[in-house]
């Protein structure tokens, strides 16, 4: 049997990854009938069809799931190693695609991206912000940055900053008609502005410690909210009491828009971290990220 060309087996893992023709197209930024086409050319060479494709989805046969676990890993090797010679004695560039959640970005990367925009004008920044939990080599991001108790083993994890603080708080409107809670317990007399996330449809908990334990607090909801920056406005509009990081609310506390309440209670969640897959930081407009990302970790909130 004739050797199968490169791209094929690249499009063909695009494929599985993404689950459909024309996710494979738009991770590797060509057209749908140039995926269909290197798919039929490779069921061709192979004699075996290594999708079933119905109306609504498409997925591995089992040829495809064997072909797919004995190529991925080789391929992945094969990409970065080919990132690597090509980077060699020139200046970084090319596409980086890193993924983030929204308050990541206001209070970590915001304050940093056009820098290293200036400083590497060849790399195409392609920033995406995500709150759910994403899967690097399936979505073909190159970094991420999460909590790093969210992180999964098989990565390589550098931390960014401290653990976070995470601030319960509300408005001097909505202390006005309601007690002041002065232990954990008094929460559940009042309401609370829920998060739900994108992703799991669950409820960020409300966490506060007591005795040196985390214990989740129950409480009836006020409003519940998928954006972070909705919390922080509806707290200020005096409609319940809320949690978020501290970062992302200090200057509210600050300037006294937002008042903090059961701080001696307050817990704390694991520090950013970022992500990447092992020798994916071979490729040097990786590693330009890396580094300056680095440079600029956080010392304390």
């Amino acid at each position: 049997m004739s050797r199968v060309p490169y791209n094929q087996l690249d499009i063909f893992i695009a494929i599985a990854n993404q689950g459909s023709i024309r996710g494979a197209a738009r991770q590797l930024q060509i057209t749908s009938p140039s995926v269909s086409q290197a798919l039929k050319q490779l069921e061709q060479q192979l004699g075996l069809p290594l999708f079933i494709r119905t109306t609504r989805s498409i997925e591995l046969t089992d040829a495809g799931r064997e072909l797919l676990e004995a190529t991925h890993p080789a391929m992945q090797q094969l990409n970065l190693a080919m990132d690597s010679v090509k980077s060699m004695g020139v200046e970084p560039s090319g596409k980086l695609r890193i993924t983030l959640p929204k308050f990541v970005f206001q209070i970590f990367l915001q304050p940093l991206y056009a820098e290293f925009c200036r400083r590497y004008p060849k790399i195409d920044l392609d920033v995406s912000l995500d709150d759910q939990s994403v899967d690097l080599i399936k979505d073909g991001y190159d970094l991420g940055i999460r909590f790093g108790d969210r992180i999964s083993d098989t990565m390589v994890a550098k931390r960014l900053t401290p653990d976070i603080p995470v601030a319960i708080f509300a408005s001097p409107e909505y202390l006005a008609h309601h007690p002041k809670p002065k232990v954990p317990d008094e929460l559940k007399c009042h309401k609370q502005i829920k998060y739900r996330f994108l992703g799991s449809r669950k409820f960020a908990p409300m966490l506060v410690e007591k005795e040196g334990k985390s214990v989740e607090i129950d409480m009836d909801s006020a409003i519940i909210v998928n954006d972070t920056d909705m919390i922080t406005d509806a707290a200020i509009q005096g409609l319940g009491v809320a949690i978020g990081a501290l970062p992302s609310v200090k200057h509210h506390l600050e300037s006294g828009r937002l008042q903090p309440l059961l701080q001696e209670h307050w817990v704390s969640l694991a520090g950013l971290h970022l992500y990447y897959v092992q020798g994916s930081q071979k490729a040097k407009r990786v590693r330009a990220l890396i580094d300056f990302l680095t440079e600029h970790s956080v010392k304390a909130w």
